[in-house]
């Protein structure tokens, strides 16, 4: 609805759409006229409003008019909006506005004062060296780290907003001239797209973005911290900030970015290059170790070594339960002890690991209900499937599923699932992007950044792998 000339007929309109306790209405003489400042109190700095905008009309002598009250308000961040239901979109957000009878317009002020954390470390992604700041949950905060990162004018922000009631503001960030300007356009697209009542976090963006909706793997890259974003956006990917989120994430999404540590990029090649290798190898160790233990029992027993044939019998005697389910009981008494350590409050974890680790554990091989062997293997690639963090869930779900083949088929199917596994990897794209790039398709220029990690110099173009338009790094156009 267009803003009327007629006070009351504005106010009849907006109370009429917001009838709330928290916001308030302030009856204003400006001159001889009557306004109205409306604001939400606990969302907008009150200190501000009687600085910025109470003060000069008090001082006001002249006649009210859109020309007249234009020049005399200080606020940095002042608009004129003429339809009422984009001001009741501005007042939700943290901005007051003033109504004027006879003025058929409204002036907007931007005077938000919301609560937030402060910057800190974050959590899932310590580092021992390299820059210690993380987002938080203020969209601002955020961008204005992005803008410490990278102080140039080729640095852009478009705004979105999204949800029919919460209205999340949303940003993608990239750098003008390294980044392909179609998948930008494809990226609001799909984002302007999507229909839900609210955004509460990034994750709800990620569910949207993925072009394969019920694929279990990851198909959008995340980060807590803005050095790593910095550097992805440099390499011709988006970054999406999410009010709300400290969360942010990014497109294209390549599967050997998991698998690359923060302080890869602030130690040696030579130990990244080492770190790199035992992630990969402490991956297959996690999924396949469980399954071909089974395997071998059931199927396969001239594959193991005869010295520790001998001590799996011995320790198997008395077990009532087959090899496969016996593993998949120790799995399940795994995950059940990490949900309850996630869950739990952190003053009762370290009970919950005493308990679940060495009590459950030793108390359940003396019962005779599972061996020694299972449970070392469980905890050993419980702990191997931790040194990549990010694909846990997606890696825990393949350990059953080897684990199901195993107990099935043998090593044969777990032959036959592998390759199916690598055939369905190597053709995956997202975007346009190969997820198993640059091993498939073959980067050999890109190399130099997945398992291992090259010395600085050899580092002098931005990745090929997503298709940046700018390959040229640290050089002047």
């Amino acid at each position: 609805m267009k803003v009327h000339s007629n006070l009351k007929t504005n106010l009849n309109y907006i109370n009429d759409k917001i009838n709330s306790d928290d916001v308030a209405t302030l009856d204003v003489i400006i001159g001889d006229t009557l306004g109205a400042l409306i604001f939400a109190k606990d969302i907008v700095d009150q200190t501000a409003i009687g600085e910025l905008v109470l003060k000069p009309l008090k001082e006001f002598n002249g006649t009210p008019s859109m020309e007249n009250l234009d020049n005399i308000f200080l606020s940095p961040e002042k608009r004129i909006l003429d339809n009422l239901d984009e001001t009741l979109d501005s007042m939700v957000n943290g901005e007051a506005v003033l109504l004027v009878d006879g003025i058929n317009k409204v002036f907007s002020f931007g005077l938000r004062k919301f609560e937030k954390r402060a910057i800190a470390e974050p959590p899932t992604f310590t580092v021992i060296k390299g820059p210690r700041e993380g987002f938080n949950e203020s969209l601002p905060v955020n961008i204005s780290l992005m803008r410490r990162k990278l102080k140039t004018t080729d640095l852009t922000f478009e705004n979105l907003k999204v949800g029919k009631y919460s209205k999340t503001p949303v940003a993608l960030v990239y750098v003008k001239g390294i980044v392909d300007p179609k998948l930008v356009e494809r990226l609001k697209k799909r984002i302007q797209e999507i229909k839900v009542d609210a955004v509460l976090d990034s994750s709800y963006i990620t569910k949207s973005l993925g072009e394969h909706k019920k694929s279990l793997f990851k198909q959008v890259g995340n980060t807590e911290k803005p050095d790593i974003l910095a550097s992805k956006i440099l390499e011709g990917r988006v970054g999406i900030l999410v009010d709300g989120s400290p969360i942010a994430l990014s497109v294209p999404y390549l599967l050997i970015e998991d698998f690359q540590s923060p302080s890869d990029y602030y130690s040696s090649s030579y130990s990244a290059t080492v770190s790199r290798i035992l992630r990969i190898l402490s991956v297959v160790i996690s999924l396949l170790l469980p399954s071909f233990f089974v395997s071998a029992e059931l199927y396969h027993l001239q594959l193991i070594p005869l010295s520790f044939l001998l001590t799996i019998v011995n320790s198997v005697k008395g077990i009532p339960l087959s090899p496969s389910y016996e593993m998949f009981f120790t799995l399940l008494i795994f995950e059940i002890l990490n949900e309850a350590s996630v869950r739990m409050p952190r003053y009762v974890g370290m009970v919950v690991s005493i308990v679940g680790g060495l009590v459950l554990g030793e108390t359940a091989v003396t019962a005779g209900i599972i061996s020694a062997p299972t449970l070392m293997i469980v905890a050993f690639s419980g702990i191997c499937l931790y040194t990549v963090p990010e694909l846990e869930q997606t890696f825990s779900v393949l350990r059953l599923v080897y684990l199901i083949i195993a107990g099935g088929l043998g090593a044969y199917g777990l032959l036959i699932f592998s390759a199916l596994l690598l055939v369905y990897l190597v053709t995956f794209e997202n975007y346009s992007t190969p997820l198993c790039a640059p091993f498939s398709p073959l980067i050999k220029e890109d190399l130099n950044d997945s398992f291992y990690k090259g010395f600085f110099a050899e580092q002098s173009t931005t990745p090929k792998s997503i298709q940046p338009n700018d390959v040229n790094c640290g050089e002047d156009k």
